[in-house]
């Protein structure tokens, strides 16, 4: 549910202690509820989350938000932008105070293309969202929502204090309502 990617990150900041002058790379520290990337609008930076969570939601016309995912340490946003040279298609948000690393756009292609092992990273971090979002999006199709708050539950025991049930409910794609009736159901059963 709330993606980690330790390895890059770890990666990442030995990349920044060897080249100590990098230029087109700065720490950025982003409150709670401060969005990050706008939808339909061009990036400069590609982030890195260095501590946090934030969420990445698509607003469709009617204004209705899903989330796509969760994020945490060593996740990485704006990189397909990045690449492709697009706006973004998602808002990020922060739901706790932040810390990034913002690489510029140029920056982030340069090293796809000079860093073998950054570059390896990159595409394992996309293979991975494509993965996990048809997992994801499969089992909630095939489940009732207790069910998917349990698995919920096991990938973060505390979610229900960490994430305002408004987004969980957005993450779901069910509504609030449901979402209360669920947690009520499982709580009462003593499961959460």
């Amino acid at each position: 549910m709330i993606r980690e990617n330790i390895e890059l990150l770890s990666y990442f900041e030995q990349y920044l202690i060897r080249n100590k002058e990098v230029k087109g790379i700065k720490k950025h520290i982003y409150e709670k509820n401060e969005e990050i990337f706008v939808q339909n609008s061009y990036i400069k930076n590609v982030c890195i989350l260095k501590s946090g969570l934030v969420k990445c939601f698509l607003t469709d016309e009617s204004g209705k938000d899903f989330i796509q995912e969760f994020f945490g340490a060593g996740s990485v946003f704006g990189e397909i932008e990045a690449i492709r040279n697009t706006q973004t298609f998602c808002t990020v948000t922060t739901i706790t105070t932040t810390e990034v690393y913002e690489i510029e756009a140029v920056f982030f292609n340069k090293l796809l293309q000079e860093n073998k092992k950054f570059n390896t990273l990159i595409l394992q971090l996309l293979s991975n969202k494509v993965y996990n979002k048809a997992m994801r999006y499969s089992y909630h199709q095939l489940h009732i929502i207790t069910d998917n708050l349990l698995q919920i539950k096991e990938n973060v025991p505390d979610f229900l204090e960490i994430i305002p049930k408004q987004d969980l409910a957005n993450y779901l794609g069910v509504t609030l309502r449901s979402l209360n009736r669920a947690v009520t159901t499982l709580k009462n059963e003593r499961k959460i």
